[in-house]
């Protein structure tokens, strides 16, 4: 299993619209993946519900993991989003 801890970049932490860009950037790396807080259950990365539900908050330390092909670098995009509060996924690491 592929994992990578990042702090949340954005500011407003996983609410609303960088939850809704982080979602549709999960969804289109193809490779199914989880996101948790430090200290909690993993869940579904392509589930709007569920990563509002992380309550994720600016600076605080997530988990982001994947067992599939592909899972490296789609953690390695994914990881990049969320830790610099990008717009849009990057197209290349």
């Amino acid at each position: 299993m592929a994992e990578r801890r990042v702090n949340v970049g954005w500011a407003e932490g996983l609410h609303a619209r960088p939850a809704s860009i982080f979602v549709r950037a999960a969804t289109a790396t193809g490779v199914p993946v989880t996101i948790a807080k430090t200290d909690g259950s993993p869940v579904n990365a392509a589930s709007m519900l569920a990563v509002l539900g992380l309550g994720a908050q600016g600076g605080e330390e997530i988990v982001l993991a994947a067992d599939a092909e592909g899972a490296e670098a789609a953690l390695d995009r994914l990881a990049k989003l969320v830790a610099e509060g990008l717009e849009e996924l990057p197209e290349t690491v």
